[in-house]
């Protein structure tokens, strides 16, 4: 009896075909022009009434707004309702799976539960409705296939108008979980938008982000001060403060009278103008004599991201700005390396 040799490729063989496969430009342009045609399907024959009355009913929603799916699908109702929870909305995501062996206990009557399907005949989510239904939830399904049985079994269903996927087959959730998302997240921003959250609260969600650095803080919270600062007075001769030019890390004097205010800066750059200028007069030259007059300056009260504007603005970029009060008492010192650091 012989040995049955089966068609199984060897690692070669699958090298060989990889190395065979080539990209089609003008195929990759049209599964572009494609995928634009059938999202355009979707705006053009969204039912807006129905997108007004969902989102109407997430607003009003005195609970938690719960969302859920299976496979792809909970993947984009885990996004959105990530995206909830970061402009304040009371959210969270629910697999129908560990719902029916327990985690369904977090549901309360006064809660919404939002389902996404593309089919609306998923069984997970079959099943999930109606014990959903025994804690009184309200019941919302988001579904693109006509009819389904998630739809005659919710409270409200939102048709998201699906022409095909993408895919080849017709089958790869690829179209149909992109107009899921764009659908959630502009309902999202909806939201945002109706119940007035300003910068100042959504930065207070994002704390450890860029956003939330940018808008929340101030000069005052990422200045150098006191002993840090590089300071001199104005008859101090340049050759006598090149340490303190050079130790503080900043870039610069400041420039003070006997009362802290602010006379002026002299910079390393001023110094190599001068060095270049003068020659070996420059150890005859005081602070005072070279420095400028005219900085730009910030309060301690502005935002950080404001200082890196300044810093940025015409007529020439700068390394650093002096911070002084009221009185043109020098406070502080912030530069564009301490606020690109605190990951601004």
């Amino acid at each position: 009896m012989g040995s049955l040799s089966l068609p199984f490729p060897s690692p070669e063989d699958e090298e060989t075909n990889l190395s065979k496969a080539k990209l089609d430009q003008t195929h990759l342009l049209n599964l572009f022009k494609c995928q634009q045609k059938y999202l355009n399907h979707f705006f053009q024959n969204l039912d807006l009434s129905q997108t007004l009355t969902f989102t109407q009913t997430l607003l009003n929603a005195s609970g938690t707004i719960f969302f859920s799916g299976v496979g792809k699908s909970g993947f984009v109702a885990q996004k959105i309702s990530q995206t909830l929870v970061s402009l304040g909305v009371k959210s969270g995501f629910l697999s129908p799976v560990d719902a029916l062996h327990g985690d369904i206990g977090i549901l309360s009557s006064k809660d919404l539960l939002v389902l996404f399907s593309k089919s609306g005949n998923s069984e997970e989510l079959l099943r999930l409705v109606p014990c959903a239904k025994a804690k009184g939830v309200y019941l919302i399904s988001v579904t693109s296939v006509k009819p389904n049985g998630l739809a005659g079994l919710c409270d409200l269903n939102v048709h998201l108008p699906l022409e095909r996927e993408l895919c080849p087959f017709d089958l790869a959730p690829v179209t149909s979980t992109a107009i899921q998302m764009v659908f959630g997240d502009t309902v999202a921003i909806a939201l945002m938008g109706a119940r007035n959250l300003s910068k100042e609260e959504y930065a207070a969600n994002h704390p450890a982000g860029r956003i939330g650095k940018s808008l929340i803080f101030k000069v005052k919270d990422l200045m150098k001060k006191k002993e840090e600062l590089p300071v001199c007075m104005e008859q101090d001769l340049i050759m006598d403060q090149l340490v303190e030019l050079t130790s503080k890390g900043c870039g610069c004097l400041l420039v003070i009278d006997n009362d802290y205010h602010l006379l002026g800066t002299f910079t390393d750059g001023d110094l190599r103008r001068t060095l270049k200028a003068s020659g070996e007069g420059i150890f005859k030259l005081t602070v005072g004599n070279m420095c400028n007059r005219k900085p730009r300056t910030i309060g301690p009260d502005a935002m950080a991201a404001e200082a890196m504007q300044k810093m940025e603005s015409p007529p020439s970029p700068v390394q650093f700005l002096p911070v002084i009060n009221d009185d043109n008492v020098l406070i502080g010192i912030v530069t564009l390396h301490g606020l690109v650091s605190a990951g601004l």
